[in-house]
């Protein structure tokens, strides 16, 4: 094992990225880049020049941080979550979400009709243009689950490389997402959707206390186990939607929702998921695949701009909230962690809730979508 794949020098690199961009975050123009997208390209520059892991050397400590650490910053920050919120946002928020899926289809087949990455891809095209629907309407859940029915994980070169310009282009829509509202208003009035403030003597209690951190590594880890449990009962049902209800649940009880410092812990492990993000951008595994790679880079980055495009216009036509528009656009592309993510960056915490529903909707129809288009291809 070479020092950069060492689990604790990785992590240290991680946790340190953190620390530097949430103190350039604090600078004039660290506030206007915010600290979710400095370290994204903090964490992106590294893997890149090898100082650590990227996505084909992937550590399993990534994988830990995907798997748990991620999930339970979701759980976190449910804690402070008020069901009253989804009265207002929560049909806003789904109907832009399934506007972005409807996009996404769109975005695909505009692009498979311009790019034609049949002629390079051959009869794996079709599948490539499935696995992508499903991942940028849900997530990799839905990318893995159409790759798997058609053994395309056996491709080797072409799935890594499937894998890598997917990470670049989500980790560009990220940067676009959080640029959305600020270069959307000037040109469009935002209508911002008025929705309750979440328990504002959240901010005041937020300190990390020794015994509101026992409380919350125990809440935490149990809530985890127990979800694990069910979805093994229940495997129909995604697990960050088990894992989810018991937060929204857990919320609603006084003593845990006064607990200090959920927010801090939950905005920490968020950060910690986007530097892997950052990580897992890597460049030069697309550049090998060569033309292929290019097509596929190409067809991908034309499907998400077509789905921006075709959300952005329809989203300024009905709600125009332009926050809510980029949230829900993310939620699609990214998924429902990285769309909390944009939430707390654009200061709309009230959000977090229906990003993380919309998110787990993903989950259970982009794999129904991706394999629509590949039926329609």
């Amino acid at each position: 094992m070479s020092f950069i794949e060492n689990p604790i020098y990785v992590l240290a690199v991680l946790c340190l990225m953190v620390l530097l961009s949430m103190q350039a975050a604090k600078t004039r123009l660290g506030g206007k880049l915010s600290a979710a997208l400095m370290v994204i390209i903090f964490t992106a520059v590294l893997a890149n020049l090898k100082l650590i892991p990227s996505a084909s050397n992937s550590i399993p400590l990534y994988d830990g941080i995907f798997k748990y650490l991620a999930s339970i910053g979701i759980f976190y920050l449910l804690l402070e979550i008020n069901l009253p919120s989804l009265k207002k946002a929560g049909a806003p928020m789904i109907i832009l979400f399934l506007i972005g899926s409807l996009a996404t289809i769109l975005g695909i087949l505009g692009s498979w009709y311009l790019v034609s990455p049949e002629t390079v891809l051959g009869d794996k095209g079709a599948i490539v243009a499935g696995m992508l629907t499903g991942t940028y309407t849900g997530g990799s859940v839905n990318f893995n689950a159409i790759a798997l029915e058609y053994d395309f994980h056996k491709e080797g070169a072409l799935y890594a490389g499937t894998i890598a310009v997917d990470n670049v282009i989500t980790t560009i829509w990220i940067i676009v997402t959080l640029a959305i509202p600020a270069i959307m208003r000037p040109l469009w009035a935002d209508k911002k959707i008025a929705v309750k403030a979440q328990k504002e003597d959240h901010e005041q209690v937020d300190a990390l206390t020794l015994e509101s951190m026992l409380w919350l590594f125990f809440l935490g880890a149990a809530a985890f186990y127990v979800s694990e449990l069910i979805k093994l009962a229940l495997p129909q049902i995604p697990f960050i939607l088990i894992l989810s209800t018991f937060g929204i649940l857990l919320a609603q009880i006084p003593f845990i929702s006064k607990l200090g410092g959920s927010r801090s812990l939950g905005i920490y492990t968020l950060y910690l998921f986007l530097a892997v993000i950052g990580a897992y951008c890597e460049i030069e595994a697309v550049l090998e695949l060569q033309h292929t790679g290019l097509t596929l880079l190409l067809f991908t980055a034309l499907a998400v701009l077509f789905h921006g495009i075709i959300t952005i216009g329809i989203g300024g036509l009905t709600f125009r909230d332009w926050d809510m528009v980029a949230i829900t656009s993310q939620a699609n592309v990214g998924g429902s962690t990285s769309a909390i993510a944009i939430a707390e960056s654009l200061n709309r915490n009230e959000l977090v809730l229906p990003a993380i529903l919309v998110g787990t909707l993903g989950n259970a129809v982009g794999t129904y979508f991706g394999f629509l288009v590949v039926g329609i291809l």
